[in-house]
């Protein structure tokens, strides 16, 4: 990269730390935002994809962390696990049943500051239209003006479910004992957002 071009995104990409300034609404940017899991496959490995689709706006208060507010869509047929064959049958009735519960939705119910940079953030999940309270310990990563003018915060955060409490139950038994899919899926966030006032 030429040196003048590098000096312009240092200037644009300009971080800053102070968590008051950062009082507004935001808008998930899907182009640099991954929400994945994590699940256990035959007892031995592990499998991760993501979503591909999702929309979410929060409301982040810098001053009182304890007043922000976050609401995340997700459409549970944009499910990538990297196998097409694994995906599809992801999206069926044995899992997430896509064409009956469309959307998987997190709202949150509570934020608290845990330290200056650690947050933790209750809300409600609904999966296949079952819906549990869970918490999720959020890393604020910074904050920065992107070369576009727009001011950007990261988030990094992951939660630990058991899907058959969200009536995802389907299973297989193994030959040497124990069962195809674990029980417990790990949700990863990891967050851009972008700030509309």
């Amino acid at each position: 990269m030429a040196p003048a071009r590098e000096q312009e995104l240092r200037r644009h990409l300009t971080q800053t730390t102070a968590i008051a300034d950062l009082t507004g609404t935001y808008v998930l940017d899907p182009t640099h935002t991954r929400i994945g899991f994590v699940a256990r496959h035959a007892m031995v490995t592990k499998v991760r994809g993501s979503f591909a689709t999702f929309e979410g706006t929060a409301h982040l208060d810098g001053t009182n962390p304890a007043r922000s507010a976050a609401e995340v869509v997700i459409r549970s047929a944009s499910i990538d696990t990297g196998v097409e064959q694994r995906h599809q049958h992801v999206r069926t009735n044995d899992f997430l049943d896509a064409p009956n519960y469309p959307d998987i939705t997190f709202r949150t119910t509570s934020v608290e500051a845990r330290s200056e940079n650690q947050y933790r953030v209750t809300g409600d999940l609904t999966i296949k239209d079952v819906t549990r309270p869970v918490t999720i310990d959020f890393e604020y990563t910074g904050s920065a003006i992107d070369p576009y003018g727009n001011r950007r915060v990261g988030l990094e955060g992951s939660v630990t479910i058991s899907r058959k409490e969200f009536g995802v139950t389907w299973n297989a038994a193994l030959e040497g004992g124990g069962v195809l899919v674990g029980d417990k899926v790990v949700l990863e966030f990891d967050i851009s957002a972008i700030k509309q006032d």
